[in-house]
């Protein structure tokens, strides 16, 4: 079990592609390009995650997926657990009445939404996304759900970037990481 374990981190690590200097010089981009292509390394994300879930949540309601990268493992997970999925998006990009928050970017600001009706009081929910970089974008995300009085049971990413502290701002929500650098 810890071997197979193991292996499928091997696996996902193996098929994080880095991109020095990009989108601009000093960055060091991780793509998640190469994990999607494979059928193999994207089931072990998804098996990995699932592992996870229901070892540490014996009931979730919905997964939350953030704009866009948290669209691709989200919809996987949620059916995987025969649960709901529920978008958060940038502004401006969902029908319907919303809900949204503002929040700072390392180069301005921004704003994340949600249909009003997606998430209800005391539903028991799990916000998902491929990076946690510096916080900003997951940290907005739980605000939201605060607003609309969602339970957090916690957040999942496929890839932490420790040197940037985002963990930081979800100080007061479990983070689960495949992948730290």
């Amino acid at each position: 079990m810890a071997a197979d374990l193991e292996s499928k981190l091997q696996l996902v690590h193996r098929h994080i592609r880095p991109f020095p200097d990009f989108p601009k010089k000093g960055i060091l981009f991780r793509d998640i390009c190469p994990i999607l292509k494979d059928p193999a390394a994207l089931t072990a994300v998804i098996d990995l995650f699932e592992e996870h879930v229901r070892k540490n949540h014996q009931q979730v309601d919905l997964i939350v997926g953030i704009d866009a990268r948290g669209f691709l493992f989200g919809p996987l997970l949620a059916q995987r657990l025969g649960v709901g999925f529920v978008l958060v998006r940038k502004k401006g990009k969902l029908p319907g009445t919303t809900v949204s928050v503002a929040y700072d970017l390392e180069y301005g600001k921004a704003e994340a939404e949600i249909q009003e009706d997606a998430v209800a009081p005391g539903q028991k929910i799990l916000l998902i996304d491929d990076l946690l970089a510096t916080g900003g974008t997951l940290h907005a995300a739980c605000e939201l759900m605060k607003k609309q009085q969602a339970e957090i049971l916690g957040c999942l990413v496929v890839i932490e970037l420790k040197e940037l502290n985002g963990i930081d701002q979800l100080k007061s929500h479990a983070v689960f990481s495949l992948v730290q650098y």
